[in-house]
């Protein structure tokens, strides 16, 4: 599996759990096809945003302006958990991938406007993160 598929269906299993609180390796399973297996990327991502869940939501919702965590856009939520996960756990992808990667996703998902979010919200991480 690729890594862009792996994020999608992590943010897929993401929403999932914050929406329903669906088991992570349900949600995992609900998302794949049927002649896919589980991706260690995918469980990384799904795992490790949900593991460090408080600190990534701290960081989060400090970067926020006018805005509150439950105000955001369920799959932009999803999508910008995610991104700093990766962004502040995941030593071997630079930052600016996946800032990029996740302000595609967030396109593909909610269009211009949640890329736009993303992007901003994101990108306010991303300057603390390389201090």
């Amino acid at each position: 599996m690729k890594r862009r598929i792996a994020r999608i269906k992590a943010v897929q299993s993401l929403f999932q759990v914050d929406m329903s609180g669906t088991d992570k390796e349900e949600a995992i399973h609900n998302v794949l096809e049927e002649n896919e297996s589980n991706d260690p990327f995918l469980e990384q991502l799904v795992s490790g945003t949900l593991e460090n869940l408080k600190i990534i939501d701290d960081l989060f919702t400090s970067h926020l302006e006018n805005w509150t965590l439950e105000r955001v856009g369920n799959v932009d939520r999803a999508v910008i958990r995610m991104a700093i996960y990766e962004m502040k756990f995941v030593e071997d992808i630079p930052i600016n991938v996946s800032l990029n990667e996740a302000i595609d996703v967030a396109k593909s998902f909610g269009g211009e406007e949640s890329g736009r979010f993303v992007n901003g919200v994101l990108s306010k991480i991303a300057e603390t993160l390389k201090i």
